[in-house]
């Protein structure tokens, strides 16, 4: 019952949270006011993190309030691959996000030139992310099990409602290591780039440091905002990545894994996508003025 509180208020707080965002980049989008140069990134951030939320929220809330064999063998698999591609896509994303910023930052003098490019082949690369991602887990479906297949098959791995058998063909090692290897290969682009992100930064702030004026400029003020909610997000999500591929790699050397540690394995490969919204809201005064705007007193 405590575990299907928490994936319950943990569910519900992450499709509140990145639906009025998707709802927010859709509109501004379409509309053409006041869209940023990083609103196509993040709404197709918001996008894929609302997929995982719900291919992973959902049923382990159901699991962890006592539902038994909700899903068949066909479900599972559908469930699980679509988790995983959602998951590979706000991975990918996030590195671009982070690479985008940097950019940014670090080419002031041709930025005009990169980010009217960037703008017309964003499709492009959004599209080359989920082709990406559809072909590295498409060994999902394959180990991937139903309930019903339960007792016929050693299990390597139980996600409260599916199982996974053991890896066992070569392809099947291949295909982790590879997606392991990207997943490596991210994590380390966006580590390196926020770093030099940072060191930007605080080179900047000595050169401003000896500048004295009474009206300061606000375009390295909002630069400086925007890359600092970046690095929030990249902090986040490779935090809550380490932590949970530890809880994963611990459970799998047990003989019998724990349920609390697969199940904090979960939560915490999720958190990324459930808090990531609420630092985009915080920081976005669009989301603020419109607030005020709607609750403001109206005198007649």
């Amino acid at each position: 019952m405590e575990m299907g509180v928490v994936f319950l208020t943990w569910t519900a707080a992450g499709l509140l949270g990145n639906s009025t965002l998707l709802c927010l980049y859709s509109y501004t989008l379409l509309t053409g006011q006041k869209v940023r140069l990083t609103d196509p990134i993040l709404h197709h951030l918001v996008f894929a993190n609302n997929l995982v939320v719900l291919s992973r929220g959902i049923p382990n809330t159901m699991a962890a309030f006592g539902w038994k064999n909700f899903l068949d063998d066909s479900g599972c698999k559908v469930v699980l691959y679509f988790h995983r591609v959602a998951r590979g896509v706000s991975l990918n994303t996030t590195c671009l996000l982070s690479g985008f910023q940097f950019t940014k930052l670090c080419t002031r003098n041709s930025w005009w030139k990169i980010s009217t490019r960037f703008h017309k082949c964003f499709g492009f690369y959004a599209s080359l992310f989920w082709i990406l991602q559809l072909l590295l887990n498409a060994y999902v479906p394959v180990r991937v099990i139903g309930p019903r297949y339960k007792q016929n098959v050693t299990m390597y791995m139980h996600y409260r409602y599916c199982s996974s058998g053991t890896p066992q063909s070569f392809a099947t090692l291949l295909h982790l290591v590879l997606f392991s290897s990207m997943d490596f290969i991210c994590l380390v682009f966006m580590i390196w780039a926020s770093g030099s992100m940072v060191l930007v930064l605080h080179r900047h702030k000595e050169r401003v440091r000896h500048i004295h004026s009474h009206i300061p400029s606000r375009r390295p003020d909002h630069e400086a905002r925007a890359t600092r909610t970046i690095l929030t997000l990249v902090s986040m999500f490779v935090s809550f990545y380490c932590l949970s591929a530890i809880c994963t790699v611990w459970s799998g050397l047990l003989r019998k894994p724990c349920q609390w540690l697969m199940d904090t394995s979960v939560f915490l490969g999720a958190c990324f996508s459930v808090l990531s919204p609420f630092v985009l809201i915080s920081r976005d005064t669009r989301v603020t003025q419109g607030f005020y705007f709607y609750t403001k007193p109206s005198f007649l």
